[in-house]
């Protein structure tokens, strides 16, 4: 039987709708679009590597050059954009944009100012223990002066990242203020690499900024370097398996197996009594290590001592 809906029944169809409507939109989910420039972890450990490498090589290179003691430690390597890297550097300071050659690309090198005056005054014959005012500019002269130890710092870290690829750092222009011009855009993703540089009575910060999009490019050669390594940790591995067990200290026994006595010969054994062995002359001994057979030999004279020729390892009969 047909049965028409009441208006009050119809409105209420509607509205169930309409709320379910509502219901089933989708939740609003805050995205960060920078995220998209992140470089995988697996990759950024490859990284550190490499510049864990470069710091130790500059620091022995340095050390040579300025005939004082350099310390430099890695201590902190982050992904950021390249507005907040400038933001956290001083004013003024010593920067050098650094080409990526043969890549498109340039990468930033800052360098603390008292560094730099004691670098300065080292060259110079002095000892680095009077840097200058850190509040002022560095002059041309200085920056001339600088360009030697740049060299250097290039080179090694040239060196250091042939392991991934061969590139040719070299420096493009020389700037003291972050804010001077901008090589890429602000909102531009860069991994930056802090170094603490210890010198003289002097200690700051070496920074670096390297786009990710250049990191990214080499993604294939990264995945090459990480097998390479995974290879040489377990061979090392094995080398320090097999030192550890050359250091294990084994028992070592020979023995002549005889025949079986009686209970009771063994009881009226005496001082001077002589067992007869029933073990041939020229049958071979068996040396046994930790309790294991595992070779045949011969029981020889050592000088005044019983030694045992080592003839073959063991087999039973």
């Amino acid at each position: 039987m047909k049965r028409e809906l009441s208006q009050q029944e119809i409105d209420a169809v509607f509205q169930g709708s309409s709320d379910a409507t509502r219901d089933s939109k989708p939740a609003v989910v805050p995205f960060d679009f920078s995220r998209l420039d992140r470089i995988p972890k697996s990759q950024i450990r490859s990284v550190h590597l490499v510049h864990e490498n470069f710091a130790r090589n500059l620091a022995s290179s340095l050390s040579a050059y300025l005939r004082d003691y350099v310390s430099m430690n890695l201590v902190s390597l982050e992904q950021i954009s390249y507005g907040e890297f400038l933001e956290g550097l001083a004013s003024p300071t010593f920067i050098a944009y650094v080409g990526l050659r043969p890549y498109d690309g340039t990468a930033v090198m800052e360098l603390n100012p008292a560094l730099v005056f004691t670098f300065v005054e080292m060259l110079l014959g002095g000892g680095g223990k009077t840097a200058g005012n850190p509040q002022r500019k560095v002059t041309e002269i200085e920056k001339h002066l600088m360009q030697n130890l740049l060299r250097i710092a290039l080179q090694d870290l040239g060196d250091a990242w042939k392991t991934v690829a061969d590139i040719r750092f070299a420096v493009q222009s020389l700037a003291d203020e972050p804010q001077g011009f901008h090589i890429l855009s602000p909102a531009e993703a860069v991994v930056t690499i802090g170094i603490e540089v210890r010198v003289a009575s002097t200690t700051g910060m070496m920074n670096l900024a390297i786009p990710s999009i250049f990191i990214k490019r080499l993604r294939h050669m990264f995945d090459r370097l990480r097998r390479v390594h995974r290879a040489e940790s377990k061979r090392r591995d094995q080398v320090h398996m097999a030192e550890l067990l050359a250091r294990v200290g084994v028992e070592m026994e020979v023995r002549l197996d005889g025949e079986t006595i009686s209970a009771g010969t063994l009881l009226n054994l005496e001082a001077g009594d002589v067992l007869a062995l029933d073990y041939p002359l020229d049958r071979k001994v068996t040396a046994l290590l930790n309790g294991a057979p595992k070779f045949w030999g011969d029981v020889e004279l050592a000088g005044t001592k019983v030694a045992l020729k080592v003839a073959c390892e063991y087999e039973r009969d």
